[in-house]
């Protein structure tokens, strides 16, 4: 097991060990002690959540969206979504004190879990320390290549998952980072905010649709899996949750585009979601007149009036098309 430990700042925060009148880690919550057998068949054994948090120190910190979950059956839920097979490399982003890393390295996988809170390392490290199968790595992901780090920490050609109960804050930029990573993950399976979840599998017209929805369209396909209630959590958040599966796409959709040219025009588009089409597409290059923009649109059948949550998957690659002939280097 390796652990990579690197310098971040401190956050303020609560220790959060009751809310809402319920002990954490009691006997008669859903956190109670779990065990379940290891890669290497020997039974690992889930403390309860309120031992260790009293042990290690652990304090919940608002301002990295930490809420520990105390249902471990959407843990279980979570790992069979991923349809974890043998020899397949499994990235976990916000291992918390380890709960679904455990269920995750019970599988005959290599796993890299990833933890930005250098609280939680000490609980992670003692408890999950002796996996073969585990590394633990202490950072912000949003801050590391994703090549380059499984290449160190995974190494193999094994498929590449990613399964995390994701913390709100950082939600939306880590989809993009996995979906947009040089390497390929072939499935991924995220914990989100149920907002976030609708948007995903969000249709055109309506007012989930965005850049994350055709993003989502273009890379995979997603699905919603289960919702989960604010209760399966502590601290209680706002709001409910629910579990995404994205079985990513093995090819590009579209053999004559980089997914880089559509997502850029995407993102354009949805930069000024209010304006038309012919406004909002304006920002892709200080070339783009008023006319040029107009006979793009036209040419692609799409009339400059319309708006981008309209858009489909395909108009948008359409789109892209006659922006590539009139716009050097789309991709970057």
């Amino acid at each position: 097991m390796a652990s990579v430990r690197q310098p971040e700042p401190e956050q303020s925060g609560f220790t959060g060990l009751e809310t809402a009148g319920q002990t954490v880690g009691s006997e008669s919550s859903r956190s109670a002690s779990l065990a379940f057998t290891g890669m290497s068949g020997t039974p690992v054994k889930l403390p309860p959540l309120r031992d260790l948090c009293r042990k290690y120190g652990i304090q919940f910190k608002k301002g990295l969206g930490q809420n520990l979950l105390l249902d471990d059956n959407i843990n279980a839920i979570m790992v069979a979504a991923a349809d974890l097979r043998e020899g397949d490399r499994v990235v976990e982003v916000g291992a918390g004190l380890g709960a679904l890393t455990r269920r995750l390295a019970a599988a005959p996988v290599s796993v890299l879990a990833v933890e930005i809170d250098r609280a939680f390392m000490p609980c992670l490290e003692d408890q999950l320390g002796h996996l073969p199968n585990l590394r633990l790595f202490r950072g912000d992901i949003l801050n590391h290549d994703l090549g380059e780090l499984t290449a160190e920490f995974l190494p193999g050609t094994g498929p590449l998952k990613m399964v995390s109960n994701l913390p709100y804050y950082i939600t939306t930029p880590v989809l993009f980072h996995f979906m947009e990573a040089p390497v390929s993950f072939s499935r991924i399976v995220v914990m989100v905010q149920l907002e976030v979840g609708q948007r995903l599998v969000a249709c055109p017209g309506t007012e989930d649709y965005g850049a994350l929805t055709v993003a989502a369209r273009l890379y995979a396909e997603a699905d919603m899996i289960r919702r989960v209630p604010a209760s399966c959590f502590v601290p209680q958040p706002k709001v409910d949750s629910c579990i995404v599966r994205l079985r990513m796409r093995d090819r590009p959709l579209y053999e004559d585009l980089h997914p880089k040219q559509v997502m850029r025009v995407v993102r354009a588009a949805f930069s000024r979601r209010r304006k038309t089409l012919r406004n909002a597409l304006a920002v892709l290059s200080p070339q783009l007149d008023r006319a040029t923009l107009t006979g793009v649109l036209e040419t692609a059948g799409i009339a400059p009036e319309r708006r981008p949550e309209t858009l489909t998957l395909d108009e948008f690659a359409a789109l892209t098309r006659q922006f590539a002939a009139v716009i050097p280097d789309m991709t970057r």
